[in-house]
């Protein structure tokens, strides 16, 4: 099964959307990544603190860009003929699937 221009347009459009807020979430993560100078007046635990929090923006800052280059790679292959069909088996990836993670390139068997 193919997909229709119809759901090709729904997932373009799905896809650009969760671009934008990904491009919006790395500017804010990034934005909170800048150190904390040590003659800054804040006590020994809300420094240890904000360097926790650094550390979880750091790991949220990765995973957002990860997914931001595959969105984007899926959204220059969204026309090609094979868009869709799991590279493992062939089979055509369910829509369901695909409307959850565009980028996914494996149906839910082999991605197992």
């Amino acid at each position: 099964m193919t997909l229709t221009t119809e759901q090709r347009s729904e997932l373009r459009e799905r896809m650009r959307q969760e671009i934008e807020v990904l491009e919006t979430n790395i500017a804010r993560l990034e934005d909170g990544l800048s150190p904390v100078a040590p003659d800054v007046a804040i006590g020994r635990l809300s420094r240890l603190d904000t360097m926790l929090n650094q550390g979880i923006n750091q790991s949220s800052l990765s995973q957002s860009r990860t997914r931001l280059v595959r969105l984007q790679h899926a959204l220059k292959r969204i026309n090609d003929p094979d868009f869709g069909e799991c590279i493992e088996c062939g089979e055509a990836i369910p829509i369901a699937r695909l409307l959850a993670l565009p980028e996914c390139q494996m149906c839910v068997e082999c991605a197992e």
